[in-house]
């Protein structure tokens, strides 16, 4: 059964920083693109970042609005992938999705919640 699990999100003010990692099972990590969506309220969900398989780490892309503060990495030793938000504004307040291919499927995980204060 192939599973995502987020974790680290919260409340930080404007400014600060935050690290989302999540975990998968159920795949063989190392070959797969993930990637990190967020959906703010009645927004539709949109990709934040994403990073390719590769063993140096992968390629990375990301939205304008979060480049030059967001990094995507990986460890696959550890089947997880990271998304540290640093200087964060109050419009990345959103919840925060990782998300994969497998068998031409998009996996979810169940989201975490990041609210950034002003």
């Amino acid at each position: 059964q192939v599973q995502l699990v987020e974790s680290g999100g919260g409340l930080v003010q404007a400014g600060g920083s935050l690290r989302l990692s999540c975990a998968a099972s159920g795949i063989i990590f190392r070959i797969n693109s993930m990637g990190w969506y967020r959906q703010a309220p009645g927004k539709q969900r949109e990709l934040v970042a994403t990073i390719s398989s590769g063993g140096s780490g992968g390629s990375t892309n990301y939205e304008d609005s979060v480049k030059g503060r967001f990094t995507i990495s990986r460890d696959n030793a550890k089947n997880t992938v990271y998304l540290q938000m640093n200087s964060l504004k109050p419009e990345d307040t959103a919840v925060y999705y990782c998300n994969v291919n497998w068998a031409g499927m998009p996996i979810w995980g169940q989201g975490t919640q990041v609210t950034v204060s002003s």
